[in-house]
């Protein structure tokens, strides 16, 4: 009996859970300081706008701390994670659990493979992810990039064998922001290829961002310089890094990304044919 009131409390509790909304944003991050720095603005412009926002973070900040055991140290960091997406506005913040620093001893097809089930889940519209081509940037912040940009080709409905036993049809996001976590874009790092280099102005959602940006307390003390109060270290680099970004855009506070959008219109290769066969 105390079984199956167990199993009855547990499916009331599934049932509350608000399903995931289709047509919004999905964001991918090695850890919530990223996602905020590079792109925390620009996401509460899109939230403001009605659009939902999911963050999926693959590390889990084990090694974020002072003084900290690892358990300890990813249970708060977690713990602010979530705080911050809710400063923020996100929807949901989900946590895939890797240990910081060792992205790089996970096989990509199983980091892949989980983002290529949420796309058919979540169904974004926009998804944010690290740019990989920067130079510098952590090897997690590099290894989750490279991994979310190769993600979409598995959008079709026969892709991979176990994706038919979930019941969702295969699923792509239409257009995609590549940002920089900590620092501007440099020369040649910006525009190249199909990609447009643009600028957000994210004056009016500032606030929000440092806000977010200051519940990341653990992991703000372990990156802040020894000695200096690490929520103000947090709010003068965040705020550092939009002005300095905001004079490149000719904007006060700015964030800036490699963006692939929808393409325009038939393909000039079908027009091509479509001419040829007149």
């Amino acid at each position: 009996m105390k079984l199956i009131v167990g199993l009855l409390l547990a499916a009331c509790a599934l049932q509350a859970v608000e399903p995931p909304e289709s047509g919004g944003v999905l964001v991918v991050a090695a850890s919530a300081r990223d996602y905020l720095l590079g792109a925390g603005g620009a996401l509460a412009k899109r939230i403001d706008a009605g659009a939902p926002v999911y963050v999926v973070i693959f590390g889990n900040g084990d090694k974020s701390a002072v003084g900290l055991s690892p358990s300890e140290a990813r249970k708060r960091n977690r713990a602010e994670a979530e705080a911050a997406g809710r400063k923020l506005g996100v929807r949901e913040t989900l946590f895939l659990g890797y240990s910081e620093g060792y992205l790089a001893q996970i096989s990509s097809s199983e980091l892949r493979n989980q983002l290529m089930a949420l796309f058919r889940i979540y169904k974004p519209a926009e998804l944010f992810f690290p740019d990989w081509y920067v130079h510098y940037i952590s090897d997690d912040a590099y290894r989750v990039g490279r991994m979310a940009e190769e993600a979409p080709y598995g959008g079709g409905s026969l892709f991979l064998q176990e994706y038919t036993y979930m019941d969702r049809g295969g699923y792509a996001p239409r257009e995609y922001f590549f940002y920089a976590p900590d620092r501007p874009y440099r020369e040649r790092e910006g525009g190249e290829g199909r990609a447009d280099f643009i600028g957000e102005d994210v004056a009016a959602t500032f606030a929000r961002k440092l806000a977010a940006l200051a519940a990341l307390a653990t992991s703000n003390a372990a990156w802040a310089r020894p000695g200096t109060d690490a929520s103000a270290y947090a709010r003068g680099f965040a705020t550092e890094l939009a002005e300095t970004i905001g004079r490149r855009h000719g904007y006060a506070k700015a964030e800036e990304f490699n963006h692939l959008g929808r393409g325009g219109g038939v393909p000039e290769h079908v027009r091509e044919h479509a001419r040829a066969a007149r």
